[in-house]
């Protein structure tokens, strides 16, 4: 069993933030996206890993060699960025003829991956959406899936591809993307992941969907803070500091320092963070940043960034000034 995380994505949408943090390293609930995402694979007993990199990849290396040496890691350069499709066929050697679990790096799943990875025959996460043309969805008959269509105009079914895959034959994975890619078969202009599922299925692969109860998207800053919130409400944290009200759920680095100030519920302070004379709810202040004198709300500060004097929604990026007098 191969893990496969594809983080190649320059999360565009998470500007200012992602131009010099890799999306997958932005911080939520006290720990990187990709942190809670190995947390599960390990926890699956999972220890061989493909990441496929792209911007700013080194920092991604650096951050999974240090926190997680038990794993056994190869990194794949995705050089351009040619659609899902392509960055997983550009992971094909580190690929084999055992089961592989794909999870895309910018979700956070509540799902039971043990019992997914058990399971007889392919599973591919979905959950059932009100707008399915945003996404990939599957139509099944008599509990197999028997199509899969990337964004269709006219779906015929609610039931949405989340991002995280469990592929029992890999070998017929490759084969089907080489095909898409020596035909140069693209949807929406890239190599889509879902049209080689759709060609496995169509040569007699059985798929199932596989149900997911909480799928949690980081790509943009609301839903960002929504992952935060939800995370928050699954773990306990000691977060007593004296002169301070501290309402839960809120997650408080050993290292961050907390003065005269309310904060939450849903608030992550990261390590080195000082808040001092504040009132925070609904937001992730992240590593030595500081808040002074302000009020904030459904906002993301980011590393080293300077907030004071101010009661507004914001998203202000790393190493940033932000004083209103």
């Amino acid at each position: 069993m191969r893990a496969l995380i594809p983080v190649a994505g320059e999360g565009t949408r998470l500007r200012p933030h992602t131009y010099t943090v890799p999306k997958v390293l932005l911080n939520v609930a006290g720990k990187p996206i990709l942190g809670h995402i190995l947390d599960g694979i390990l926890a699956a007993n999972i220890t061989e890993l493909t990441i496929i990199i792209g911007h700013l990849g080194d920092r991604i290396r650096e951050y999974v060699t240090t926190y997680y040496p038990s794993l056994n890691v190869e990194f794949i350069e995705q050089k351009e960025r040619l659609g899902l499709g392509h960055a997983i066929y550009s992971a094909r050697t580190t690929l084999n003829a055992t089961p592989t679990l794909i999870i895309l790096g910018d979700t956070i799943f509540d799902a039971n991956l043990k019992r997914m990875i058990e399971s007889t025959y392919s599973q591919i996460g979905v959950k059932h959406v009100d707008n399915p043309k945003r996404f990939g969805i599957v139509e099944t008959e008599n509990g197999f899936i028997t199509k899969m269509i990337e964004k269709p105009e006219n779906p015929l079914s609610t039931l949405a591809i989340v991002g995280i895959y469990f592929i029992k034959n890999t070998l017929t994975l490759i084969e089907s993307l080489d095909f898409l890619i020596r035909n140069d078969i693209k949807t929406r202009g890239e190599y889509q992941l879902t049209d080689a599922l759709q060609i496995m299925v169509e040569r007699g692969e059985k798929m199932c969907p596989f149900l997911i109860d909480g799928w949690y998207d980081c790509g943009k800053p609301e839903t960002l803070l929504a992952t935060n919130h939800f995370l928050l409400t699954r773990q306990a944290h000691n977060t007593y500091r004296e002169g301070c009200v501290i309402k839960p759920p809120t997650f408080i680095a050993p290292t961050a320092i907390i003065e005269h100030a309310i904060l939450g519920p849903n608030v992550t302070i990261a390590d080195g963070a000082i808040v001092r004379n504040s009132i925070i709810q609904n937001s992730i202040i992240n590593a030595s940043a500081t808040v002074e004198n302000a009020l904030l709300n459904n906002s993301i500060v980011g590393n080293n960034a300077i907030v004071r004097g101010m009661y507004k929604c914001m998203n202000i990026g790393d190493s940033s000034e932000l004083e209103i007098t």
